[in-house]
């Protein structure tokens, strides 16, 4: 199992359903209100689930009780797996949580539906400034924001130190990162023997295609000026998706069967040598740490860069407050209490993952080459709002069309342009459903 945020397979489940599953939380999540001793109690849902993260957010949760006795905040699990569901169905019924973890790429249709506090007014001046806007982008849905996104993680490459030093081939840094023909190159260099030079695991595609695409450019979503979207897929699109294809059936550079995979899937055939390097999530370096064998050698490198550099598209973990909450500002306060910059990097740390605010990104413990926390957090200035993050009907496109689109292209089923005419065009028909 993964270290960082699951994938939420929950999106097609239906309400109904999601409301069967879950009525005995949404029993605990009604929102506060004071009660006979005029306490004000605030329901906060976590989902935070690693064994280190949950045992952080609960300690700062008692601390704040301990100074706070007119303020009373109850911890509440959630779950990655339920959460889109769940607090529809929570926002339909009048339960929901007064304060709301999620992640930035799933508050969209909440914010539009008008679910979720417009944070604008309510945060401190001292929380706003020390996110950088780069972050803010991506809880903000037209003028209002709609979360606060704390905690980041960016897509790295988790190579075997042993079989790169060996090969002679260059190291990258965030300094002098490999190109993306490099990098194809480097793979090719590394391949042989039963040993693949990379394992793309790309059961669902998408997330990682379009996020490492910024880095050669490419949006794929395209504001019209009227509130609308639609899709484009020009030569930056087409970079990154075209080097993983060529990896796989041109150069046999990249692992062909780790195409159905999850990042977990990976491990076992990395820690075999089957595999010299990995794109992962940051946050998977601990589940690294905890399974490696004995003796192995790893390290992490920045992704490929291209012309925009490093850049990669992000979602981050936010905190909203729900709209119907009739304590917003004592969510707020809260909210500004979790997210100093002491606790940022403290809820970061136990998520192997960067912390979104600037101070917390300062701290030492971050910048140590143990474990590539000093290479992650070089990779925090590039780190922009993901392309799909504010686009009505993304859920549907993803599912429909480009995930079996993107997956068929991988294998070598379908060339370019069968690709780019489905995503754009069957695309566009999806979209158009949802800005009428």
């Amino acid at each position: 199992m993964r270290t960082g945020r699951p994938s939420r397979r929950s999106r097609l489940l239906s309400v109904a359903g999601a409301l069967a599953l879950l009525a005995p939380l949404l029993a605990g999540c009604a929102g506060g209100g004071p009660d006979d001793g005029g306490v004000i109690r605030l329901r906060f849902q976590s989902l935070a689930w690693q064994k280190e993260s949950v045992a952080a957010t609960k300690s700062l949760v008692a601390q704040w009780n301990t100074a706070h006795p007119g303020i009373q905040v109850q911890y509440v699990q959630g779950s990655w797996d339920t959460v889109h569901d769940q607090l529809l169905t929570a926002f339909e019924g009048d339960e929901a949580p007064d304060i709301i973890h999620d992640a930035s790429d799933d508050l969209a249709d909440f914010a539009h539906g008008g679910y979720l506090a417009d944070l604008s007014g309510l945060l401190p001046r001292r929380l706003k400034d020390g996110i950088p806007a780069r972050s803010w982008d991506t809880a903000t849905f037209g003028p209002g924001v709609y979360g606060v996104p704390f905690l980041q993680e960016p897509r790295v490459l988790i190579a075997n130190a042993k079989l790169l030093k060996s090969s002679g081939v260059r190291i990258p840094t965030p300094e002098q990162p490999w190109s993306w023909a490099e990098f194809r190159q480097v793979t090719k260099e590394l391949s042989g023997e039963g040993r693949y030079g990379v394992a793309w695991p790309l059961k669902e595609p998408v997330s990682a295609t379009l996020n490492l695409s910024l880095s050669t450019g490419g949006r794929l979503f395209t504001p019209e000026g009227d509130g609308r979207t639609k899709v484009e897929f020009t030569s930056g699109d087409a970079t990154v998706p075209a080097t993983i294809r060529d990896q796989v059936n041109t150069d046999k550079s990249a692992a062909r069967s780790a195409l159905g995979m999850g990042g977990s899937d990976t491990l076992p055939g990395f820690f075999g040598g089957m595999y010299a390097m990995v794109p992962l999530g940051f946050s998977y370096r601990q589940q690294i740490v905890q399974q490696a064998p004995p003796g192995f050698q790893w390290t992490v490198l920045p992704p490929p860069a291209g012309s925009a550099g490093l850049d990669q598209g992000v979602s981050p973990q936010t905190l909203s407050i729900a709209q119907d909450s009739p304590h917003r500002k004592e969510a707020a306060e809260f909210i500004d209490f979790l997210l100093s910059p002491a606790n940022m990097v403290r809820l970061a740390k136990g998520d192997w993952m960067l912390p979104t605010g600037t101070d917390a990104l300062k701290d030492p413990a971050l910048h140590t080459p143990d474990n590539g926390w000093a290479t992650g957090a070089a990779l925090a200035p590039h780190l922009r709002s993901a392309p799909a993050q504010s686009v009505r009907g993304y859920p549907e496109w993803k599912d429909k069309v480009a995930t079996p689109a993107l997956q068929e292209y991988y294998s070598g089923a379908i060339d370019a342009a069968a690709l780019r005419k489905r995503l754009v065009q069957d695309g566009n028909r999806v979209l158009a459903r949802y800005q009428r």
